[in-house]
């Protein structure tokens, strides 16, 4: 009798094991739910992801199409990126924050997510232990994890602003817990849109930096900021990486191109990295973003908008019984608490009001089984109508 065949048991590596970006998997299903409603069904709204429906400004759009109609080869760049975009990025800085940041620290990444792998790679080893506070941006920890890493989360809350301080930072020696390698800090924050003060910053940065603590401040949301002005790490920290992209400010998500303001010793490594991981970022990305820098009336009436949808949210969601809110300080979210299962209440949500909303466990663990995440970067219609759908929820 001839023996069965057994399949060969391959091997699956540890990024196999990868926990799903949550987020992500709620756009998949609001998509099957769109799909499965009847023409004359209302649409579903989504404010499940930070997608600016403004798109990327004209003068983005307009220098790709010249680029494209001049006969521009859309070849290779350098590794670190066009120069001249390179060279704006810098000119930003000094614009924007009078922080001088040459242009040879600038690496022109694909979005901020490259950004991270980049910096992750180049800055720390496998087993080193990264802090983020909690709730934080679920693939910091993915990312991290995928690399071998650890991260470690600082539980905060209203008494810090839901932020790290070099307080906790020092408690963790004090316990004996020990000084993490890294430290990443998100100001304006995802998901609950929270900020630091410029000399909470500016403490931070130097206590790294004094006691051999890896900096990565996280800038993407620069410029949503609704109660005080951004401050950069660069301004307080040779040695911070700062990640910021034109994904959020400049609302060109699927163009993928981000950055970096590297210190002196990782500018090597990241190029190194660069050139084995992604060569360079997108050629015709690169130049619609250096344009976007001239956008400013586009912008400003950008973010009038989410101002004015910011405003309607955080008067709405309270009249509608969501009456617990995160400070919405800067960026596009409103992180508000429920009071059942945040899963069942986004579950419902997209069910019987057809709103599609992230349930809060994916940037907290121990506590967002309780806060549901809602963006406010959709058009204004939609912001108007999805609160008026909330107040008619029964058992909100």
């Amino acid at each position: 009798m001839r023996r069965p065949r057994l399949k060969p048991r391959l091997k699956q590596g540890a990024g196999a094991a990868l926990a799903p970006f949550l987020a992500m998997e709620v756009v998949a299903r609001a998509n099957a739910a769109q799909a499965a409603r009847a023409p004359s069904d209302p649409t579903v709204i989504r404010l499940e992801v930070g997608q600016p429906a403004a798109g990327a400004p004209a003068t983005a759009i307009a220098a790709a199409q010249a680029a494209l109609s001049a006969g521009l080869p859309m070849g290779y760049t350098e590794a670190l990126g066009l120069a001249s975009l390179r060279r704006r990025i810098a000119r930003h800085y000094h614009d924007t924050y009078q922080a001088v940041v040459s242009p040879d620290r600038v690496a022109v990444s694909t979005g901020a997510s490259g950004g991270f792998l980049l910096a992750f790679l180049a800055a720390f080893d496998r087993g080193d232990r990264v802090a983020m506070a909690s709730p934080y941006y679920p693939p910091y920890v993915n990312i991290l994890t995928a690399l071998g890493m650890t991260p470690v989360v600082i539980e905060t809350g209203p008494e810090t602003g839901y932020q790290p301080t070099v307080a906790l930072l020092q408690a963790m020696a004090d316990t004996g817990e020990g000084l993490p390698d890294g430290l990443i800090v998100a100001s304006p924050c995802n998901p609950a849109g929270t900020t630091l003060e410029e000399d909470e910053l500016a403490a931070l940065a130097r206590f790294c930096h004094a006691h051999g603590i890896r900096l990565v401040s996280d800038e993407i949301y620069h410029g949503l900021n609704w109660e005080r002005p951004p401050a950069t790490a660069c301004a307080f920290s040779d040695s911070a990486i700062v990640i910021n992209s034109f994904s959020k400010y400049w609302s060109m998500t699927g163009w993928r191109v981000g950055w970096l303001v590297l210190p002196e010793d990782l500018i090597g490594p990241v190029q190194r990295l660069k050139q084995n991981l992604f060569i360079s970022a997108p050629h015709i990305s690169q130049i619609a973003a250096e344009a976007a820098f001239e956008a400013t009336d586009e912008i400003a009436a950008t973010l009038a908008g989410y101002r004015r949808s910011r405003a309607h949210l955080l008067q709405t969601l309270p009249e509608a019984g969501l009456t617990d809110l995160m400070p919405a300080q800067g960026a596009f979210y409103v992180y508000a608490k429920v009071a059942g299962d945040s899963t069942q209440f986004c579950d419902r949500l997209l069910r019987e009001a057809g709103i599609a909303a992230t349930p809060g466990i994916d940037f907290d663990p121990v506590r967002g089984d309780r806060f549901v995440r809602f963006s406010y970067c959709g058009p204004e219609a939609d912001i108007v109508e999805a609160a008026r759908r909330l107040s008619t929820l029964h058992g909100v």
